[in-house]
């Protein structure tokens, strides 16, 4: 009889550490989640902000249509992308086309003095703070995830419970590269 209740408390230690080795699991996924959400609506935000201001820039230059169709397109891609990797190789198509947007203004003293450019400019650049910040809880979090599935005793439930390596918003190859500064006239 004793050997049927140590089975018993065995069962139920075990029954215990399992319930909460899936809880901690699902937090983690839903802060996941969470971290992609906060990407997802900082990028939806500088979408909501770039038409304006290519406005604001084609007003003054009307004659940089190619700038104006590559931002378009980047916009389009980024509000397109599935998942991390596709959002932030779009992301990155987005920047560089935004750079040669603000290339174009720099054209344009009074543009540049704008208040409606400038306080666009501004937000802007406030959310892509934002988008970092953004990327780097998801990434953190997206880490103790993984860390959590993969390490001994979680590994050998999380398979079976439908648990999955999530993938890091990482940077593309080409943003590793330490840019060109030169000074010359």
């Amino acid at each position: 009889m004793i050997i049927v209740y140590i089975l018993i408390a065995v069962v139920a230690v075990l029954l215990v550490f399992a319930v909460v080795l899936y809880n901690r699991m699902i937090r983690l996924r839903n802060e996941v989640d969470t971290g992609w959400a906060n990407i997802d609506v900082q990028l939806k935000r500088r979408n909501d902000l770039i038409p304006n201001i290519v406005e604001a820039v084609k007003g003054y230059a009307a004659h940089e249509r190619g700038t104006f169709e590559a931002v378009t397109q980047a916009r389009a891609a980024v509000a397109g992308a599935q998942g991390p990797a596709a959002a932030g190789e779009a992301d990155n198509l987005l920047t560089a086309a935004l750079g040669k947007l603000f290339a174009v203004a720099e054209a344009y003293p009074d543009l540049k003095a704008s208040d409606n450019f400038l306080q666009l400019q501004n937000e802007l650049s406030a959310t892509e703070d934002k988008i970092a910040a953004a990327r780097r809880y998801y990434n953190a979090t997206v880490l103790r995830f993984n860390n959590s599935i993969q390490t001994f005793p979680a590994v050998l439930l999380a398979g079976v419970l439908g648990f999955a390596k999530r993938e890091f918003f990482a940077a593309e190859a080409g943003d590793r590269e330490l840019p060109e500064v030169s000074f010359q006239p």
